[in-house]
């Protein structure tokens, strides 16, 4: 894992913008949540997430991965090695993460990633459809 690839994978994600904070952490968030961190400077950690309850009891058990510095109690986890987790998993490991978060937000920022692509006429047209089926 390396910083590129990480941007590749959480920059995929629908609405997620990254923005350096805390000096030089660079953070993934979903409308303005956080749902991973990384440092891009040497740190004791090299990235953090979100994960369930049943995957931090499970992630915590291997090496190399620990409750993360100040975020544990809301079930974070922090790789301390850059391959703690394989690449397919810990792709797997980030989507979770960002649609744990995604599903904590207010209901009309959820939304907007389901009508992303959708023109305002596009949705007039499909209800004046319906009014003219009634």
């Amino acid at each position: 894992m390396d910083i590129d690839w990480l941007r590749k994978v959480c920059l995929a994600f629908p609405n997620t913008t990254e923005q350096i904070q805390w000096g030089s952490d660079l953070l993934f968030k979903v409308h303005g949540k956080m749902f991973a961190a990384a440092p891009t400077e040497p740190a004791p950690v090299c990235l953090s997430f979100k994960c369930s309850d049943e995957s931090f009891a499970e992630l915590i058990e291997r090496p190399d991965i620990i409750p993360a510095p100040y975020l544990a109690r809301a079930k974070w986890v922090a790789l301390e090695t850059r391959d703690a987790i394989g690449r397919e998993e810990l792709a797997s490991l980030l989507r979770a993460s960002y649609e744990m978060v995604l599903a904590k937000l207010p209901r009309r920022l959820r939304e907007t990633r389901s009508a992303r692509g959708r023109s305002k006429k596009a949705g007039r047209h499909q209800k004046s459809k319906t009014k003219k089926k009634n």
